[in-house]
């Protein structure tokens, strides 16, 4: 795997204006992700996940911060530029119907970003692209005329991947692209992106709130909060030894293959402040269960707090022993998910 991302955000902003109030969806976020690499974007519904994404493809415009792909900063090109830039980053979105058009048959469906980017030498070629995409998604060959409501939501998912991969892109963000599909579905999908991931080095953007998915499937974990990102982490660190309380929240909701085993909770009381007007210092302390006075005045700084783990918490100030965090060891000795 290449030491150099090939997707890098930095203090990423996008504020929604509302009857003169600014909405902060995000309020000054910075990640990356490697070459070969699933980096999963998590956290509770209306925290900013699927803004990120939108902002970094500029499908909306950024309040500020930087985008810079493979090396190149995207943000500030013109519409002309940009152009070419949106062949190596493309998106599979949430919602696998409403996402393709209904009135175009998959095979033009699929033709659309073959052609936009000057892909095929001609006609035969352009036919024999479509016809391996379908196989690469494990969609029969004549499905290229058919319909999208012809398919079922699994099979219109896998329209979408297919068209994300017309482009032959190096970068795929993928929107809650499994959180409206059935169970079952759901892990075929995923295996299926796993697969495209290994065979063709892709990068995935992974935004998801489904933890055992994530679990599944990432190399490591963005968790984010009103805005902000409080925790960064392999996917190893932040299941087995979660270093934000709103992480240890999110995973203590998740079940468990053994519902009987011991587990501590950290339920969370109230709900989610308003993105207009966020609480001062830490965000997350007008839910945390371990607040103290620093928390209610000063934010906290994401900084590394272990190996391969980041978190913006003013509880690792505290000497070890006064640290309420608490410690997973005692719960199970294997990730939250098999």
């Amino acid at each position: 795997m290449s030491a150099t991302p090939i997707l890098e955000v930095k203090d990423l902003k996008k504020h929604f204006v509302i009857q003169g109030n600014a909405v902060k969806a995000v309020d000054g976020i910075s990640l990356h992700v490697m070459p070969g690499e699933t980096l999963s974007l998590v956290g509770e519904s209306g925290c900013g996940k699927s803004t990120v994404g939108r902002a970094i493809l500029r499908l909306v415009d950024l309040t500020g911060g930087e985008v810079v792909l493979d090396g190149q900063r995207i943000d500030r090109l013109s519409t002309t530029a940009l152009r070419p830039i949106r062949q190596r980053m493309q998106v599979v979105f949430q919602d696998p119907f409403s996402s393709l058009n209904p009135r175009m048959r998959v095979g033009d469906i699929l033709a659309e970003p073959i052609r936009n980017f000057g892909l095929a030498e001609d006609a035969a070629d352009l036919e024999a692209r479509i016809a391996r995409l379908l196989d690469t998604v494990s969609l029969p060959k004549d499905a290229s005329g058919r319909l999208p409501h012809e398919f079922s939501g699994g099979q219109r998912q896998r329209i979408g991947i297919a068209r994300a991969l017309a482009a032959e892109p190096s970068v795929i963000i993928c929107d809650e692209a499994v959180s409206a599909l059935d169970v079952s579905v759901k892990a075929q999908i995923v295996n299926l992106l796993q697969d495209l991931q290994r065979e063709l080095g892709l990068a995935l953007l992974f935004i998801s709130h489904d933890l055992a998915i994530v679990e599944h499937m990432t190399h490591r974990i963005a968790v984010m909060y009103l805005g902000k990102i409080v925790e960064v982490a392999t996917r190893e660190r932040a299941f087995m030894s979660p270093k934000h309380p709103y992480t240890y929240a999110l995973l203590s909701a998740v079940p468990v293959p053994e519902p009987g085993r011991a587990r501590t909770r950290i339920v969370l009381k109230g709900d989610v402040p308003s993105p207009m007007n966020p609480p001062k210092g830490c965000r997350f302390h007008t839910r945390c269960p371990f607040t103290f006075e620093r928390c209610r005045t000063e934010e906290p700084k994401l900084r590394s707090v272990a190996p391969g783990q980041e978190a913006a918490c003013h509880l690792h100030d505290l000497p070890a022993t006064e640290n309420p965090l608490p410690s997973r060891a005692h719960e199970r000795a294997q990730p939250w998910c098999q």
